[in-house]
């Protein structure tokens, strides 16, 4: 599945448009992992725990989209876009939504 954010893939050409397709995902950190990030902020250095989180996040919302486009009968999705959100009390969810247009090209 040719997956990308441009409205086209060079070299082919777009026969059919499937339709607009979304994937999300939301993950909770755990106290044990805020409480770790916060010792790594306060010493200094990138929060390793989050940024693997939040890979996770964009990985599976990645699937889900991949996932609903082969559904519609698409073999690529153009224009994506990646949207990263913190939700809930004390922002302690972080949600990654994927969404694009499921197309069939040649």
């Amino acid at each position: 599945m040719q997956m990308t954010t441009t409205p086209s893939i060079e070299g082919k050409r777009i026969v059919a448009y499937r339709g607009v397709i979304a994937g999300e995902a939301i993950l909770g950190a755990n106290l044990f992992k805020d409480l770790f990030a916060g010792i790594r902020d306060l010493v200094g250095g990138r929060s390793g725990t989050y940024e693997k989180e939040l890979r996770k996040a964009h990985e599976i919302a990645l699937r889900e989209l991949e996932a609903q486009a082969q559904e519609l009968g698409a073999n690529a999705v153009v224009g994506i876009d990646i949207d990263y959100e913190v939700l809930g009390e004390k922002n302690g969810m972080l949600m990654v939504s994927a969404s694009g247009t499921a197309v069939v090209v040649e």
